[in-house]
């Protein structure tokens, strides 16, 4: 069995996705560890109610990125992690984990990459970028993490159509509910499947 991390910064609804398909047994893994970087995120009742320790890792609290990332990665280590799960996670990624999680760390984003990727494409940035460009599709991407913003190697995307009707809004609704939650679900079972 799997050990997983899980880091997020906001309301951490993939994060409970991830916890639901842990109680239901849709992959072989376990949730050891989660870690915000954002000390007001909703994901933290969420880790509270499912019995899931959670560190706050907040960017202020330390001299640059590259420090807070030693602390995620000593974290990560004292909880014996082997996958990290960047689920809404907003933090920049540096060195130190990657030095230890490279090849082992994904990443979830609400678009079909390589489109609508990049320094600041996301939340709602890349719905309206979606929508602005007139695109006829869109979905979400499960990712590996590179050093570069949203360019690792895709483990697994889908697709829905963009409806006529659709605002920035009721896109990013569907794709986070028909899509992304399922996803990445999908993609950590497969990940857990490979190294078993």
């Amino acid at each position: 069995m799997k050990k997983i991390a899980v880091m997020f910064s906001g309301g951490g609804t993939d994060f409970q996705a991830l916890i639901d398909g842990q109680a239901q047994g849709l992959f072989d893994g376990e949730i050891v560890v989660s870690i915000t970087s954002n000390p007001n995120a909703y994901g933290r009742e969420r880790a509270k109610k499912a019995g899931i320790d959670c560190f706050v890792c907040k960017k202020s609290d330390f001299a640059s990125d590259v420090e807070r990332d030693k602390k995620v990665v000593e974290i990560l280590q004292e909880y014996g992690a082997e996958l990290v799960v960047l689920a809404g996670y907003l933090g920049i990624v540096t060195e130190p984990l990657f030095e230890k999680y490279d090849g082992r760390m994904i990443n979830i984003h609400p678009a079909l990459l390589p489109k609508f990727g990049g320094k600041g494409m996301y939340g709602m940035n890349v719905h309206n970028a979606v929508i602005a460009a007139g695109e006829k599709k869109s979905g979400a991407t499960v990712h590996y993490v590179d050093r570069e913003t949203d360019t690792g190697e895709i483990i697994i995307q889908r697709a829905l159509d963009v409806l006529p009707t659709d605002t920035p809004e009721t896109l990013q609704k569907r794709i986070l509910e028909d899509i992304e939650h399922p996803l990445l679900v999908e993609a950590v079972s497969l990940l857990c499947a490979k190294d078993a």
